[in-house]
C-alpha cells in the first residue's frame, strides 16, 4: 500500500466532523463550548517578562534538542515528580508539544517488520495522532476497547498471541483522555511484563498527569524504573499542567538509545521551540506553585460535576484530567439535542473511537471539557443535566 493510500480512508477529524453534524442548527441558548480541551485558566503572570528579557533570541536558530538548561529543568522535574533520575543530555528530548513526539517516535522506533507487519496497539477511544502515526509507518493499528468493564483502560493482555507477537508499540494515555482513568501500579506491572514477554515498547502519554484530585498518578517511568530504560518512552508537556498550550513545550524521556534515534530524526523533521520560549519553559518546569493553583480550580469543577451527575446511572467520576465521559443513548443525537435546545456544545464520544468487532465504544457517550470559567461552566452543566437526564 502506498503512503497516500494509507490515509485515504481516515475518517474526518473530530472537530470538522462536529461542525458538519451541527451545520444549520441554531443554538438554543447562550453558547457554551465544552468540546475541545484547550485550557482557559491563567498561566503564570511572570512569563511575559521572561519572553521580553530574551526577545533577542528570536533572531537566531534555537537548539534543536533543547537548551542544556531546559533539558536539566525537565530532568529535575522528572526526579521530583517520578522519583527517577534521568540523564539530561542523553535521556531527554525537548519537543514542540507532545503531538510531535507521539507521532515522530513511531517513525523513529517502529521496526519495518516484526514477525510480519508490525502492530501498534492503542486504547479505543484515543487521541487520534496514535492511529495516524501507526499508518505513517505502515503498521497495523489495533484499537483495544477501553470501556467501563475494563476500567476505561485497554486490556492489552486479552489480545490473541499472534497479534502480541507482532506488536512493536503500545500507546497508553494515563490519566486517560477522555475517561479520566488512572493506571494503577498493578496495571503498570502487568503491562510492563507483557511488553517484556512480547518485546514491544510502551509510549506513555501523560499530558494530564498533573490534573488530579488528591494523589498524583503513578507515571510510566516510576513503574518502569527497575526495567530496561528503553522499554518506555514518556511524553509530557506544559499545555495542561501550566495552561500553556500555545507555548508548545513538551518532552520525551526514555533510554539513551531511543532518545538518540529520536534526536536523529528531529534533526531533519522537527521544529525546535524558539529560544525565548525555551527560556520560559526552563522556569515553568521549575515552578509548582502555579500548578497547584491550577489543580485546585479543576478540583472545584470536578467536585461540582460529581454533585450534579452523581445520580446519573452509569456516571463514573473521573479520577484525573478535565473531561467528563457522560453516558447517553446516542452521542450524536445527544450532541444535536443539547446544541439546539440549550446552546451547550459537546463532542460525540464516537468521534474519538473506531469500530471494533462491529461496535464503537464511544457511541453511547459524550465528552465534556471542563475548561470554561466556573461562572460559565456551572450553568452550562446544569442545562446539560436538565436537557439530557431530566
Amino acid at each position: 500500500m502506498t503512503f497516500p493510500e494509507r490515509f485515504s480512508n481516515l475518517p474526518p477529524y473530530a472537530f470538522p466532523r462536529l461542525r458538519s453534524l451541527l451545520a444549520g442548527l441554531e443554538p438554543g441558548g447562550e453558547p457554551v463550548d465544552m468540546t475541545i480541551g484547550s485550557p482557559q485558566h491563567p498561566f503564570p503572570h511572570w512569563i511575559t517578562d521572561i519572553i521580553a528579557a530574551h526577545a533577542s533570541g528570536f533572531g537566531g536558530y534555537p537548539p534543536n534538542e533543547g537548551t542544556p538548561e531546559l533539558q536539566a529543568a525537565i530532568a529535575a522535574w522528572i526526579a521530583r515528580r517520578y522519583g527517577v533520575a534521568v540523564d539530561a543530555a542523553t535521556q531527554i528530548l525537548a519537543l514542540n508539544g507532545t503531538r510531535e513526539g507521539l507521532f515522530n517516535a513511531a517513525l523513529a522506533l517502529c521496526p519495518e517488520d516484526k514477525n510480519g507487519t508490525p502492530v501498534v496497539l492503542m486504547p479505543n477511544p484515543f487521541y487520534q495522532v496514535y492511529a495516524v502515526a501507526s499508518l505513517a509507518v505502515g503498521a497495523e493499528p489495533i484499537y483495544v476497547p477501553a470501556t467501563l468493564e475494563t476500567g476505561f483502560l485497554p486490556d492489552f493482555s486479552a489480545l490473541p498471541e499472534d497479534v502480541l507477537n507482532r506488536t512493536a508499540i503500545a500507546y497508553l494515555c494515563s490519566p486517560s483522555n477522555p475517561q479520566g482513568a488512572v493506571a494503577t501500579p498493578e496495571y503498570w506491572a502487568d503491562l510492563l511484563a507483557l511488553a517484556e514477554k512480547y518485546d514491544f515498547k510502551i509510549f506513555a502519554d501523560e499530558c494530564y498527569s498533573e490534573i488530579y484530585r488528591s494523589s498524583a498518578p503513578m507515571g510510566a517511568l516510576t513503574a518502569g524504573k527497575d526495567h530496561d530504560p528503553e522499554r518506555v518512552v514518556l511524553f509530557n508537556s506544559l499545555s495542561k499542567r501550566s495552561n500553556l498550550a500555545g507555548l508548545r513545550s513538551g518532552f520525551a524521556a526514555s533510554g539513551p538509545e531511543n532518545i538518540k534515534r529520536l534526536k536523529a530524526l528531529r534533526a531533519y523533521a522537527g521544529a525546535p521551540l524558539p529560544l525565548p520560549l525555551q527560556r520560559v519553559a526552563e522556569m515553568v518546569w521549575a515552578d509548582e506553585d502555579h500548578v497547584e493553583a491550577n489543580r485546585a480550580l479543576y478540583r472545584e469543577k470536578l467536585d461540582f460535576s460529581d454533585t450534579l451527575f452523581g445520580d446519573v446511572d452509569g456516571y463514573k467520576p473521573p479520577e484525573a484530567g478535565f473531561f467528563l465521559w457522560l453516558p447517553v443513548k446516542d452521542g450524536e443525537d445527544a450532541t444535536k439535542q443539547l446544541w439546539s435546545s440549550t446552546g451547550v456544545k459537546v463532542l460525540p464520544g464516537a468521534y474519538l473511537g473506531r469500530d471494533y468487532q462491529g461496535a464503537n465504544p464511544g457511541t453511547n457517550y459524550i465528552r465534556v471539557a471542563l475548561v470554561a470559567p466556573m461562572n460559565e461552566l456551572q450553568p452550562g452543566l446544569t442545562r446539560l443535566k436538565s436537557c439530557i437526564y431530566g
